[in-house]
């Protein structure tokens, strides 16, 4: 029984952590715009804010979100003004900023910080729960944490490698330009669902 419940978890974590979502959007363009090695805090960022928000949504996060209807508005309207935010940061990567610097990847704390606002994010943190620790025991939390810290990281590194490999075709300026504003636009419509 635990290892049926094992590999269906496992199994989820995979394959909510692989496919598309705002997350790996943002990696396929950091991974495109600056490489794989310095895309590696934004990764790490991801991995290490999504465990832990899943273990504070299973120590109690979660009833605060199912009694408090306002806190889940107000999360989704802190996404979307992030959301925006980022989009516009991924769309102006290439052009020089206003204090005429270079642009920079995603850092760990903003990656981190971005899964408390991430609508992908919360509807796999409080099905994971809810699913695979409906007793909410700190085992069972735990249990859930450590697959989703062990499947999450992997499986984002290959949109960032996908990303990379994009890179190397986009070398003309304009071209690099459309994509930035699709994967901007894309990062936009990704969360529409989820909302």
């Amino acid at each position: 029984m635990i290892q049926t419940s094992l590999g269906a978890l496992a199994l989820f974590a995979f394959v909510t952590s692989i496919t598309p979502g705002p997350n790996n959007l943002m990696l396929l363009a950091s991974g495109a715009n600056f490489g794989f090695r310095r895309s590696v805090p934004h990764m790490l960022g991801i991995g290490i804010g999504f465990t832990v928000m899943i273990g504070l949504v299973g120590l109690g996060l979660f009833g605060v979100i199912e009694r408090y209807a306002w806190v889940e508005i107000a999360l989704k309207a802190a996404c979307l003004v992030y959301l925006i935010w980022l989009a516009w940061k991924i769309a102006r990567t290439g052009a020089p900023t206003r204090a005429g610097g270079a642009p920079q990847p995603l850092t760990f704390l903003q990656a981190a910080a971005f899964q408390w606002v991430n609508p992908k994010a919360w509807a796999m943190a409080l099905t994971a729960i809810s699913l695979y620790a409906p007793d909410r025991s700190l085992l069972s939390i735990l249990l859930v944490c450590l697959v989703f810290g062990a499947i999450n990281l992997p499986s984002v590194s290959v949109w960032t490698v996908l990303g990379q490999a994009l890179g190397r075709v986009l070398t003309v300026a304009r071209h690099r330009r459309v994509f930035n504003l699709v994967m901007a636009g894309l990062l936009i419509l990704s969360v529409v669902p989820l909302l």
